[in-house]
């Protein structure tokens, strides 16, 4: 926590995890960056790749895989006070292929096997993950939901994948000869509801839903590296991604061949993004601002608070556990604290993690702001070592 000097006590504790674990091999190389409303320190260690001496930077490029889920949730926030959608209708409107849904009698039965959906999904279903579609932790082909998900080749059930064919309304339709996997509303289930979104706010919008992005959110903000796919001129810049394997890592995506070096089909709204420590700072600002940047609104302060706010039951929270983790509940594409965490972290602290090795977390009490970019996938949803140190160092007391 920060003291009467500053930062620098914060600064340099995160430099020595960050340090430590590059040194162990942890990752090829990090960066990281720790702020809070009048300090900010960009913090780097390692190389861009296991072998070589080109060193992380503080603009090197991340895939930050599930860290997109909030900038989704946003863009549809701006288009609830655009007043071109609500919170609480039906997404039949835009999304017909989504109506008069049948929901399985049981999650592990038939896919014949259904009831009639007690209501529509709404928009807010969307963002709070609560749609009735989306990941269960079990083996990949233990359920015939899983089955029909993987015979349709559906993204948005797993990893990220730039290079699926399928676009979005291809991509709909095939969801759409589906059953919901639980009543609307009824259960918190994760991913599929930011993908979904993704192609609600282009429907919306009548326009590619990587232009809204850029129009409405990254050229405001100044976040000038953020987008679906990195330019030719800039892959020198990417990160290598690394899968952990016995004895050390497995390269996953080189910037050489990188299936972000190219505007995918289908600009995936959970997981889909591409961007850089200050980048993503600008965006944790934006939103510890009350959804002002630079003195200019473009969000109001009720829909920030809408963002930040856990919309989970108890029941919902214990059952989402396994990947939301203890502690946590849910608010608009984002996770947030509902008690005081073992890492230090206080009640109300928000944020979320990407799986291919990437964390943030806010703070609205303090101002504190903590991100830590590594390219070494996760192997479970409990986010390595790294990650809880480095938040420790930021937010222990």
């Amino acid at each position: 926590m920060a003291s009467k000097n500053g930062l620098e006590p914060v600064r340099a504790a995160a430099q020595e995890v960050i340090d430590r674990h590059v040194a162990r091999g942890y990752a090829s190389g990090i960066a990281a960056l720790v702020a809070n409303r009048d300090e900010c320190h960009g913090l780097t260690a390692g190389s861009k790749a296991f072998g070589t001496a080109d060193p992380v930077r503080r603009d090197s490029l991340f895939r930050i895989a599930s860290m997109t889920k909030p900038i989704t949730a946003v863009a549809a926030l701006l288009l609830v006070e655009d007043g071109k959608l609500r919170l609480d209708e039906p997404v039949d409107r835009l999304l017909p292929e989504l109506a008069e849904r049948r929901v399985l009698r049981a999650v592990d039965g038939p896919l014949d096997d259904t009831v009639p959906a007690a209501r529509p999904i709404t928009v807010e279903d969307l963002l709070t993950f609560r749609l009735g579609l989306g990941i269960v932790m079990l083996p990949p082909d233990t359920l015939p939901f899983q089955r029909a998900v993987a015979a349709l080749e559906l993204i948005g059930f797993g990893p990220p994948d730039p290079a699926a064919p399928l676009d979005f309304d291809e991509w709909l339709r095939r969801l759409g000869t589906l059953p919901l996997m639980a009543q609307p509303g009824e259960r918190w289930l994760y991913t599929t509801g930011s993908n979904v979104l993704g192609v609600l706010v282009a429907r919306a919008v009548g326009q590619s839903f990587p232009a809204f992005l850029h129009e409405r959110i990254f050229r405001p903000l100044g976040m000038k590296d953020t987008a679906f796919f990195v330019p030719p001129a800039a892959l020198h810049r990417l990160v290598s991604a690394y899968r952990p394997v016995a004895g050390g890592h497995e390269l996953y995506d080189a910037p050489a061949s990188s299936a972000w070096g190219r505007m995918p089909a289908f600009p995936a709204g959970d997981a889909g993004l591409v961007s850089t420590v200050d980048d993503f700072h600008a965006f944790s600002r934006f939103l510890l601002d009350g959804g002002s940047a630079d003195g200019r609104r473009l969000l109001s302060e009720r829909a920030v608070a809408a963002m930040l706010r856990d919309h989970l039951t108890p029941a919902q929270r214990a059952d989402g556990e396994p990947i939301l983790c203890r502690g946590n509940g849910w608010g608009y594409g984002l996770a947030v604290a509902v008690e005081p965490r073992a890492e230090g972290i206080p009640a109300g602290v928000f944020g979320w993690n990407g799986g291919l090795g990437t964390s943030w977390l806010a703070d609205p009490a303090s101002g504190l702001t903590a991100i830590l970019l590594t390219q070494t996938m996760f192997q479970s949803p409990d986010p390595p070592d790294v990650h809880k140190e480095f938040w420790r160092a930021v937010f222990r007391r």
